[in-house]
């Protein structure tokens, strides 16, 4: 049978007039303890020991507790506080050391300190309440909470570390001047929680944490909206981050799982991998990304499946070492290029599809940078569906370029091979290959453009077999100042034009056409080989004759720029 008190600031029958003397009254009962509390301040400091209930019996608020300094509630045993209002300053407002405590319909208010400390190997339960300024720690205990409110906390809302076993279930943690929940080795499921205006990442997981994220809105936060690091692991499923620095992050040897989850309008990127983490990706969403959707460098090695990226100025980076696996990604409508491999990076595209780019694939670095394309499409880009330069490698297989300035380019000392491809209603050239560059292809097919079918120039070699171009207005094919190569099974056809033009340093093998075949050594005009701008895209020249292209401009300032294109 329970014991029943009852607690006044203005005495009565049987009264106790403050509830430090009504837990006085419950120790050594042996039994349960229901205290009831009238509506009134009390300043006293409450260590509740056994199995007691403290209720505000006017409701939520009636009743406050608080101390000038330290704690306001220890408790040991098994504690059950309904609608009280915990004030404290300088320590730990609200503390667990041994059992179980369930705070329903409360409010903790800590200033300059902790507001609820779960001690190891205790539980506590937290629910329809709300915590001010303090952070709510669990260190080696178990912890739920369920529909609360945490503001304005000095460093971290919620915490849960070292081994800690915690459920955050339909919350609001808003204005966390560090993070809204950190797990630090330890176990989180967050869960239809609303997080907003964190100084550093909404959720963070460090140091071989596990984090469970599943239908959170996590919006105008400063850092990252999602941050796993130090071989944290976990999922992330159907969830929404808006206007943050990043979406979602990985680095040191993190390897989340993100699915059906959307980031919009993220001032940096969408999805950062870096420093050795890896991360699956599937059925996402990047939308307006202010650098780059989707970002790998350092050794970063996403996997991505699936998904759209829309708007923005860059959609998939993988720089300085990084590498990423990239499958079935609708890219569409961004200022800059849609995939980029840079500075020994190597990047795997698969059933990609990019429409309203400025540029397709950019690709620089040393010999160790490889893109490698198959069922890919480029439709509607303004510059060019494939450069490929520096000593940078880059295969394709099944690609197709669908209306744009040229189709397939590589420059400089780089190499491009081609299984396949399809290039069609072009305006300037369907392959071309300049500087030393190599371009080896293989059932390649250009049809109706205003340009050149294939062109080589400088001293770039072009080893083509069964090769088909239709009506291409110039030529089907030119080699130009020292270029070299061989035609194979190759086939010219057309209304117009010449079928091949070329320097006598070509050897054509079985060529198939009625056009003319005229041997003639002639010089490309020397226009500034490679313009790259960072994120940007670039704009590609080669023996393509009075074009000017710009975008992103007011007005077309005809100069080189350089920069390395890495980004962050």
């Amino acid at each position: 049978m329970v014991a029943r008190f009852f607690v006044s600031p203005h005495g009565g029958r049987r009264a106790h007039p403050d509830i430090t003397s009504a837990l006085r009254a419950t120790a050594g009962r042996g039994r349960a303890a229901l205290i009831e509390i009238a509506a009134g301040r009390y300043e006293e400091a409450l260590t509740v020991q056994g199995e007691v209930r403290l209720v505000a019996i006017e409701g939520p608020g009636s009743v406050v507790v608080s101390r000038p300094r330290g704690a306001a509630l220890d408790t040991f045993g098994s504690v059950h506080v309904h609608g009280l209002t915990l004030t404290g300053r300088d320590g730990d407002v609200v503390e667990c050391h041994a059992g179980t405590l369930t705070l329903e319909h409360c409010e903790i208010r800590a200033h300059n300190g902790v507001a609820l400390n779960a001690r190891p190997n205790t539980f506590v339960t937290l629910r329809d309440s709300v915590v001010l300024h303090g952070r709510t720690l669990f260190t080696g205990s178990g912890g739920l909470v369920e529909r609360c409110r945490f503001t304005g906390a000095a460093d971290n809302a919620i915490a849960a570390i070292d081994g800690a076993h915690l459920t955050v279930r339909g919350s609001r943690i808003e204005d966390s001047r560090i993070h809204g929940v950190r797990v630090r080795d330890a176990h989180a499921e967050v869960t239809g929680c609303e997080l907003t205006g964190t100084g550093k990442a909404a959720l963070m997981a460090d140091t071989r944490a596990e984090l469970i994220v599943t239908e959170c809105a996590i919006g105008g936060v400063h850092g990252e909206g999602i941050m796993f690091i130090e071989q944290s692991r976990g999922s992330v499923d159907d969830t929404r981050v808006t206007d943050a620095q990043h979406g979602i992050g990985a680095a040191s040897g993190a390897d989340p799982v993100v699915r059906r989850c959307v980031f919009t309008q993220c001032r940096d990127t969408g999805i950062n991998v870096q420093s050795s983490a890896r991360g699956r990706f599937e059925d996402c969403q990047v939308v307006d990304a202010g650098n780059v959707a989707v970002f790998s460098t350092r050794g970063g090695a996403p996997e991505v499946h699936g998904g759209r990226i829309t708007g923005g100025n860059v959609g998939i980076a993988v720089t300085e070492g990084g590498r990423g696996r990239f499958t079935r990604i609708g890219i569409q409508d961004l200022t800059g290029t849609a995939l980029r491999v840079r500075s020994g990076s190597r990047g795997v595209f698969e059933q990609v599809q990019v429409d309203r780019c400025p540029s397709g694939l950019d690709t620089a670095g040393d010999g160790g940078t490889t893109a490698d394309l198959s069922d890919v499409v480029f439709r509607d880009f303004g510059i060019a569906a494939v450069t490929a330069l520096g000593q940078s490698r880059v295969t394709l297989r099944n690609v197709t370029a669908e209306r744009g300035t040229a189709g397939f380019g590589v420059g400089e000392e780089a190499q491009l091979l081609i299984h396949d491809g399809h290039v069609t209603a072009v305006r300037a050239g369907g392959a071309v290959a300049y500087g030393t560059a190599r371009l080896v292809a293989r059932n390649l097919t250009v049809d109706g453009t205003a340009g050149t079918g294939l062109c080589g120039s400088h001293s770039a070699y072009l080893d083509v077999t069964d090769g088909a171009f239709t009506d291409c207005a110039t030529a089907g094919a030119v080699f130009a100042d020292e270029s070299a190569g061989r035609l194979v099974e190759c086939s010219v056809s057309g209304t117009g034009g010449t079928g091949v033009l070329h320097n006598g340093r070509v050897d054509l093998v079985s060529l198939r056409t009625s056009l003319p075949v005229v041997r003639k050594t002639v010089r490309t005009v020397e226009v500034a080989p490679t313009i790259i701008h960072q994120y940007d895209g670039p704009v590609f020249h080669g023996p393509v004759h009075g074009v000017q292209l710009a975008w992103n401009n007011d007005h077309v300032v005809q100069q080189q720029t350089e920069g390395d294109g890495s980004g962050s």
